[in-house]
């Protein structure tokens, strides 16, 4: 009677999810997160040792996948987090842990904008992680909403090619929880001139013309390398 009744309770919930358009076992998921932090400029080496430790303690935390803090090339007080968990759960507990809050507060003083936080569940992402010395690029793509499936569409169609593309050890897609129009691009290369060579590559300017006509905003792309 007991697997009788589990069955008919797991048979519910999955209805209940699909005529309700919520995600099954989301929580088994992996969580991802970009977070964005500029301080005052005469402020960025107090800020790079504040992001430096709290991704450190991060990367001890149940449940962490992956946790890069990144300092942007050309404007050193401006960082950027990106973060993926096994679960939205382990996510949420790091930064309600006393840890996430001391940081938050320690790092509010050298800010001057807000703390922007931004969760993202995955579109198109892959297997390779950075390596020391890479560079990064971080660009929110902005869609508006009656474009939204093209856009889409287009950004995970970036992703899947430009991922085995030379000298490529990242190249990810996301979307924002709160803006499924809203995407965030997370590469990572071997060399400046690795990233610079993709920058003319067709399909990138094909994606980029396509993108144009239905982008609510500025190819946002800015440049990172791994805070030490």
């Amino acid at each position: 009677m007991k697997s009788r009744r589990d069955a008919l309770g797991l048979a519910v919930a999955l209805f209940t999810a699909a005529i309700c358009g919520a995600p099954v076992l989301a929580q088994a998921q992996t969580a991802y997160g970009i977070t964005y932090i500029e301080t005052a400029p005469k402020k960025a080496a107090d800020a790079r040792k504040l992001v430096a430790a709290y991704r450190d303690a991060a990367m001890k935390a149940q449940g962490v996948v992956q946790f890069d803090a990144l300092q942007r090339i050309g404007t050193p007080s401006h960082f950027a987090i990106v973060e993926a968990w096994s679960n939205t759960k382990a996510q949420e507990a790091f930064a309600a842990s006393d840890t996430g809050k001391a940081f938050r507060k320690n790092i509010a003083p050298l800010m001057t904008s807000a703390y922007d936080e931004r969760p993202h569940s995955a579109l198109s992402v892959g297997g390779k992680q950075a390596k020391p010395g890479a560079i990064y690029a971080v660009t929110h793509v902005d869609i508006i909403p009656t474009k939204k499936d093209e856009g889409v569409s287009a950004t995970k169609g970036l992703a899947d090619k430009s991922r085995s593309a030379v000298d490529a050890l990242r190249f990810d897609a996301l979307t924002q929880i709160s803006r499924p129009n809203h995407m965030t691009i997370v590469e990572s290369w071997k060399s400046k001139a690795a990233k610079d060579n993709f920058t003319v590559n067709a399909g990138l300017k094909a994606y980029r013309e396509n993108l144009t006509p239905m982008s609510g905003s500025l190819y946002d792309e800015r440049l990172y390398r791994r805070v030490k």
